[in-house]
């Protein structure tokens, strides 16, 4: 069950039909590898921010996978909005979850950590 229960502007919960799967179609996982490995050199406000939405998912969806993944429900949807405004940096323990719910190779996240600490 997830940690957070998500609900819409509208008020309806985010598992009504306006809902997105979570899920990735394996005939697709190609084009978000393109899509995903495009952008060099952006900060990692921007690659998280960018892929969440590319995969369809919700800060609280994120988030709630996150917890799931690591069993740890210390990650709210206030930190990855802080992650994705930049006013935080994830650090290694948090990177590498990220890399496996969002499917970005963990040195790409590294090298955007990187690259957003020299801006």
């Amino acid at each position: 069950m997830p940690i957070h229960e998500s609900v819409s502007r509208a008020g309806t919960p985010a598992g009504s039909r306006d809902a997105r799967p979570a899920s990735v179609d394996v005939s697709k996982s190609d084009v978000f590898h393109d899509s995903i490995s495009e952008q060099s050199g952006e900060p990692v406000w921007e690659l998280v921010r960018r892929v969440r939405k590319l995969r369809g998912m919700t800060q609280y969806q994120l988030a709630d996978r996150l917890a799931e993944l690591s069993s740890n429900s210390s990650v709210s949807r206030d930190e990855v909005a802080r992650w994705e405004r930049g006013k935080r940096v994830p650090g290694p323990y948090w990177r590498q979850w990220l890399s496996l719910a969002l499917d970005v190779p963990s040195e790409q996240l590294l090298e955007a950590v990187r690259y957003g600490r020299l801006k």
